[in-house]
C-alpha cells in the first residue's frame, strides 16, 4: 500500500492518496523514512551556545578552590552578586555533564558503614532483647509505659515493668533486678535493643558496663519483642484504654505475664510454653509427648498413615540477624 501512495504521487497529493487506500498518513511517513538508509547527521552547536573558550572558562571557575565543593545554583548566585554572569545554572550543569562531573560536589562526611549485628542465642541467658511500648490511659493523651526484657531463645519475659514515664533510671533498675534474679554471670549475657534514648543512656550503660553484660543495638524494630507485644495487645480483654487507671493496667499486665510465661504454648518453641524451655524441663516434656504419640500409633497404626509420628523438636539456636548463607564457611 505504501507503494500504491508512492505510485500516485504525481497525479494526486500524498493526503488524498493515502485517504483512497485508507492508508494513515502518520504510518506512510514512517515507513518511508525507515526505509531511507539515512545518514546521521551531526548536530549543528546553536549559534548562541557558549565557544570553546567561554566553556573552558566556565569551567575554571567551577574548579577553583573557591567554588570547588559548591552547587552551580550557588556558584550563579554568588558571582550575580559580585556583578559577575558566564552563563545559566543549567548550562553550568551541561558543561559539568560534558566532563562528567555531575555529582555530589559539596564536600560532605562520609559515615562508615553500617552493621547489623549477628547474635546467636543457643540457650537461654545467652542473647536477652527489651524495650517499651505504650498502653492507653484513661484519657487522652495519657498513657502507661510497659518495659519488657525478653529472652530470645526461650521466649520468656525475664522482666517488665509498668510506669507512668519513660526514662533510663527505670531502665536501669529493670536490668539490674533481672541479671539478679537469673544470677547471670559476668561476660556471659549480651542485651539487644533499639536505639531509643532510654536505651542508648549513659546510665544504662555503666550499669551494663559494671554487671559485666555486652550491648547491641540496631536502628530497626526487633522482631521478637514485637511479637511479644502483638500478643499482648491482639489478646482477648485487652482493652482499647484502660479506663481504672494504672491499678487496672498494672493488674491486666500481672494476668497477662503469668498466662505468658507459664501456660502459653508458643508456635516457635515447638508448642512448649516460655516457662518449660528457659528452665530446662522441655526435653523431658518433648519426650512424653512422643510416648503419647506412641502409644496412640500402637493402639491404632492404620490412623497414621505416614507410619509413627513425632513431635517436633526445639530450634539448635536463634539468631537475631542471622548471618546470609553465602557468607557461611562450611
Amino acid at each position: 500500500m505504501i507503494a500504491e501512495v508512492d505510485a500516485h504521487r504525481g497525479e494526486i497529493d500524498v493526503a488524498s492518496a493515502c485517504d483512497a487506500l485508507d492508508v494513515p498518513r502518520a504510518t506512510y511517513y514512517r515507513r518511508r523514512q525507515s526505509a531511507k538508509p539515512g545518514v546521521v547527521k551531526p548536530r549543528e552547536p546553536p549559534a548562541r551556545a557558549l565557544g570553546p573558550d567561554e566553556r573552558r572558562a566556565v569551567l575554571d571557575v567551577l574548579h577553583s578552590e573557591r567554588f570547588l565543593d559548591r552547587a552551580p545554583s550557588e556558584v550563579v548566585a554568588t558571582l550575580l552578586d559580585e556583578g559577575t554572569y558566564h552563563c545559566s545554572e543549567r548550562t553550568m550543569y551541561r558543561i559539568l555533564a560534558g566532563e562528567r562531573e555531575v555529582r555530589e560536589r559539596r564536600n560532605q562526611a562520609r559515615h562508615p558503614h553500617y552493621t547489623k549485628p549477628e547474635l546467636l542465642a543457643d540457650a537461654p541467658n545467652r542473647v536477652w532483647t527489651w524495650d517499651i511500648t505504650k498502653l492507653l490511659g484513661p484519657a487522652k493523651w495519657s498513657y502507661f509505659y510497659l518495659y519488657v526484657v525478653l529472652d530470645i531463645y526461650s521466649r520468656y519475659a525475664v522482666g517488665w515493668l509498668l510506669a507512668r514515664s519513660e526514662n533510663a533510671e527505670l531502665a536501669k533498675r529493670l536490668v539490674r533486678e533481672s541479671c539478679e534474679r537469673h544470677r547471670i554471670d559476668p561476660g556471659s549475657l549480651t542485651i539487644h535493643s533499639d536505639r531509643g534514648s532510654p536505651m542508648t543512656s549513659r546510665t544504662l550503660a555503666q550499669t551494663l558496663a559494671s554487671l559485666g553484660v555486652e550491648r547491641s543495638h540496631v536502628s530497626n524494630d526487633n522482631p521478637f519483642v514485637e511479637s511479644h507485644f502483638k500478643t499482648l495487645k491482639y489478646g482477648p480483654g485487652f482493652p482499647d484504654r484502660f479506663h481504672g487507671g494504672y491499678p487496672q493496667a498494672l493488674e491486666h499486665c500481672r494476668r497477662f505475664f503469668r498466662w505468658y510465661n507459664d501456660d502459653h504454648r508458643h508456635g516457635g518453641l515447638a508448642g512448649l510454653t516460655p516457662h518449660d524451655v528457659h528452665f530446662g524441663l522441655g526435653d523431658h516434656v518433648l519426650a512424653k509427648r512422643e510416648d503419647v504419640l506412641r502409644a496412640a500409633f500402637a493402639r491404632h497404626p492404620e490412623r497414621f498413615v505416614r507410619g509413627l509420628p513425632h513431635v517436633a523438636s526445639l530450634p539448635s539456636a536463634v539468631y537475631i540477624n542471622p548471618p546470609v548463607a553465602e557468607s557461611i564457611v562450611h
